[in-house]
């Protein structure tokens, strides 16, 4: 197995912006490109490989044919040959809707999916972006129905002014939305399944008022999820991982390089994707598979990879993450 990279799933939105074309030097006239889908298994927008002897295999197969030596054997284990994690770049030309996500057990009961727990890390803010994370202040179930029907729902949700590196952990239940002039890159269990619950009254394509999953959401949403700061605490470091959340879908860390560092994955019984979110490097693996990584760009090392050298061009700014 070699790290594979992969074609970049585009999705063209109500709200997207012009920033993803650009960040990842693509070829393309598309325009609202709100969101590249860079790790997929997501039914119908599945990755495919873009290097290499599997080129034009899709993640999903890979994960079938390689199975633990792709995804490790205690994930194998525990997800079969469904991959458990979908990333993304997202620019927000405007405000996303406002929206929550099932956790496992009721995402099962309902869709037979798995919930959706996931993570924003900031990579670029306009001056004045926000994300909206969480409740202000505890309310119960009558007010957000009275709420979201007069359209005052987002008087009671926490508005977080962002910028670059500033990083947010969204478990399932927890109301949240990416706002207009935000950047990110997204890390989050492989679940297509949210719940829209305020959008602006904005209309589609053909006119009509998107939809709504109001009554959908209610059971999922914790009311009682209310904090003053709903960012993840993290120590920023050069030179060496800096961890910004372990959780039992995904470990993430920051690694801001302008020297060479060795990572040893002997021991982690997982794949590995790499996220470039700033500047460009080359790496190596124990295999002597050599190849680079610049900004846009990720790439998926499979578990058996035993260990991996990164040597920045000037700076280079990565997410790690594996589960």
């Amino acid at each position: 197995m070699y790290p594979l990279k992969f074609e970049p799933v585009l999705k063209q939105t109500l709200w997207g912006g012009d920033k993803i074309i650009p960040f990842k030097r693509l070829d393309s006239g598309l325009t609202n490109v709100g969101e590249s889908w860079e790790v997929s298994a997501i039914e119908g927008s599945e990755s495919i490989v873009a290097n290499g002897i599997f080129k034009g295999f899709t993640l999903p197969e890979m994960v079938r044919k390689f199975k633990e030596e792709l995804v490790g054997e205690s994930n194998y284990s525990r997800f079969g040959n469904k991959f458990p994690l979908l990333v993304k770049f997202i620019d927000a030309k405007l405000d996303l809707s406002i929206q929550v996500h099932p956790n496992d057990e009721l995402a099962k009961k309902r869709h037979r999916d798995c919930g959706k727990n996931e993570m924003w890390y900031v990579i670029n803010a306009d001056k004045g972006a926000k994300l909206i994370s969480g409740f202000s202040r505890q309310i119960a179930l009558k007010e957000y129905k009275e709420r979201v029907h007069n359209g005052t729902f987002p008087d009671v949700l926490q508005m977080c002014d962002i910028e670059p590196g500033d990083a947010f952990y969204v478990p399932a239940g927890r109301v949240h939305s990416i706002g207009a002039g935000a950047f990110v890159a997204e890390i989050q269990q492989t679940s297509d399944v949210t719940y829209r619950i305020y959008d602006y009254g904005r209309k589609d394509k053909d006119g009509k008022p998107r939809e709504l999953h109001t009554s959908l959401a209610a059971e999922a949403i914790n009311f009682a999820d209310v904090q003053d700061d709903f960012r993840i605490t993290y120590e920023k470091m050069t030179n060496e991982p800096s961890e910004i959340i372990a959780c039992p879908y995904f470990t993430t860390s920051l690694y801001d390089m302008d020297e060479s560092i060795s990572c040893d994955y002997s021991e982690l019984d997982s794949f590995v994707i790499f996220m470039c979110v700033g500047g460009k490097c080359h790496m190596a693996d124990n295999e002597k598979n050599t190849f680079t990584l610049e900004a846009g760009e990720t790439v998926l090392l499979p578990a058996t990879t035993q260990s991996l050298d990164i040597i920045p061009e000037r700076n280079v700014k990565l997410l790690e993450t594996y589960v």
